[in-house]
């Protein structure tokens, strides 16, 4: 956690009770705990929440005996508020607090909250979020030798997205890049986060460091689709970063990133599909997504086929091999009504 944090986090301690009795009104004090159903104040018992320091640990730490989370104030704060940026977090603790921001800003019209994982929550991390035009999202993608248009309206950038740490519990904000994951009709179900080295050297130094949340099951980050529209072929696979690639060497074609193999099994066909080109792996970790989704495919008339990568993934091919490498190794796997899809030789 920054140590503006944690300065929070321990002046918040300080009034853990009145912290409590403010964002947790559905819990109950009982000794040197306030008990309430979870940090987002539902009613209930399995969350305790410690009022007072003792040898077991600082005052404002808390435990969810349901669910193994923990954490402290500041994410009570955060979650019984449905806030999603950790300046947001700040602001909503120092106004409890009656301490002054650190500069002035705009005031901010008060929205209702949005549940935790919940579509509603990814559609306000997009809106919050800025295109990708001339930042870092788009150097890592360039990096990677990944080249959108300007049209691809599913990608933003984030400049200071909020990352906890699953085991420590520690809070940090770093620049992201945000893939909105939508439905056929182009609206936001969920969004996968990628979060970046703020000097530029690919991914964060995290143990995690893209994260989904949302309805995923049957959407998908999708590139080329125009919302609603037929697409007789287009192509489908796990990951956002080899459907980027494939796009890269095929702009013509619609490609869907499905985020993880069981949802690469469950995607939702779009009307006209005819053919459905399936990306795999080296490895054999979405062979079962692969197989279920060629099944549904095959009972819904579609031709399904799988186009192998020559090294450990169409990403990987790109990158060490070149895009035109990749367009003649695809050539050779397009079926000849499909060869269109490849830019002219030479």
């Amino acid at each position: 956690m920054t140590s503006s944090a944690s300065e929070l986090a321990r002046r918040l301690g300080d009034h853990a009770e009145a912290v409590c009795r403010e964002y947790l009104s559905n819990g109950n004090r009982s000794g040197n705990h306030w008990i309430v159903g979870d940090v987002r104040n539902t009613r209930g018992r399995s969350m305790h929440v410690r009022l007072k320091a003792n040898a077991k640990g600082s005052a404002g730490k808390w435990v969810d005996e349901a669910t193994s989370e923990f954490g402290d104030l500041l994410d009570v704060i955060r979650e019984s508020c449905g806030l999603i940026e950790f300046r947001d977090v700040a602001d909503e603790a120092r106004r409890f607090l009656a301490m002054p921001r650190p500069q002035p800003q705009e005031p901010r019209t008060q929205q209702p909250a949005a549940a935790r994982g919940s579509p509603d929550a990814a559609r306000r991390l997009f809106a919050m979020s800025q295109t990708i035009a001339g930042t870092l999202a788009e150097r890592y993608l360039a990096g990677r030798g990944i080249l959108l248009t300007a049209r691809e309206r599913n990608l933003r950038f984030h400049p200071g997205c909020y990352y906890r740490d699953l085991v420590t519990g520690e809070t940090q904000t770093l620049p992201a890049l945000v893939a909105a994951v939508t439905s056929l009709d182009g609206r936001i179900t969920g969004l996968q986060r990628t979060w970046l080295d703020p000097n530029g050297a690919g991914k964060a130094q995290l143990s995690d460091p893209r994260r989904s949340l949302g309805n995923l099951l049957g959407n998908a980050i999708w590139l080329g689709l125009e919302p609603g529209s037929s697409v007789p072929v287009m192509a489908a696979g796990e990951g956002f970063e080899t459907m980027a690639a494939l796009h890269t060497v095929m702009p013509a074609l619609p490609v869907a990133a499905a985020t993880s193999a069981n949802h690469l099994s469950g995607l939702t066909f779009p009307p006209g599909c005819q053919r459905l080109y399936i990306a795999a792996d080296a490895d054999a970790a979405g062979r079962h997504g692969i197989e279920r989704l060629s099944q549904r495919a095959g009972e819904a008339g579609i031709l399904a086929m799988v186009l192998r990568p020559q090294l450990g993934d169409f990403n990987d091919d790109l990158r060490h091999l070149g895009p035109v490498s990749l367009a003649v190794w695809l050539s050779d796997q397009l079926l000849p009504d499909d060869a269109g899809l490849l830019p002219p030789s030479g």
